[in-house]
């Protein structure tokens, strides 16, 4: 088994759900975003390319951990706190991690964030999954492709509650998955394939 996902980049219309569906579900705390949607044109937000008025154009490229096949973070764990999962989901044990920083340093997607104060909150109270993933001091954390959701038999939430219906989900082990499907006969891509990470998340234009 090998869990992935597929972006329609035709179809997403850079509206952000999927920011603000996994903040809220994984109870981020404040200033943390797991997902960033970036644009071709620059690196402000929905920034195009081209030039105007003849020539515009934007794609919006929803980015966020990669669960590479050979993650550059967990090669250079020194207390092999990341773990690359059966299913091909990265995860990582906080009770083993020393806040070295070096999977920081190490992942080419800048996918994830440092704890070096205690994490702080909008309100008081967790929201979202009540199995939400802990965001502790002194420890790096990462998009989890929603972990606790899927080992209950569901999906993401950003998959889940993506408006432009831009994703698809599954078993590339599958032919008979959703992912599988649509990745069928299509020319897809992955972000920094020159890394020879193996990002377990495709783009399809």
């Amino acid at each position: 088994m090998r869990y992935a996902m597929a972006i329609d980049v035709k179809r997403c219309m850079g509206c952000h759900t999927c920011s603000v569906t996994c903040k809220q579900n994984n109870n981020l705390p404040n200033g943390v975003w797991w997902y960033r949607v970036v644009t071709d044109g620059g690196l402000g937000m929905d920034t195009a390319r081209g030039t105007y008025p003849d020539d515009i154009h934007i794609d919006f490229i929803p980015t966020s951990c990669q669960h590479c096949t050979v993650p550059a973070c967990l090669a250079v764990c020194p207390t092999e706190a990341i773990v690359r999962r059966e299913d091909g989901i990265v995860i990582q044990n906080n009770e083993e991690c020393i806040g070295c920083k070096l999977c920081i340093d190490a992942c080419p997607y800048s996918a994830r964030v440092f704890y070096d104060t205690e994490p702080e909150y909008v309100v008081d109270f967790p929201l979202g999954d009540i199995d939400a993933p802990l965001h502790e001091v002194n420890t790096t954390d990462k998009c989890t492709f929603c972990v606790q959701r899927i080992d209950a038999g569901g999906i993401p939430s950003c998959m889940e509650f993506c408006i432009g219906r831009a994703r698809h989900w599954g078993d590339l082990d599958d032919p008979t998955s959703d992912i599988s499907k649509f990745l069928e006969g299509k020319n897809a891509t992955r972000l920094l394939e020159e890394m020879g990470t193996e990002p377990s998340v495709y783009f399809v234009r």
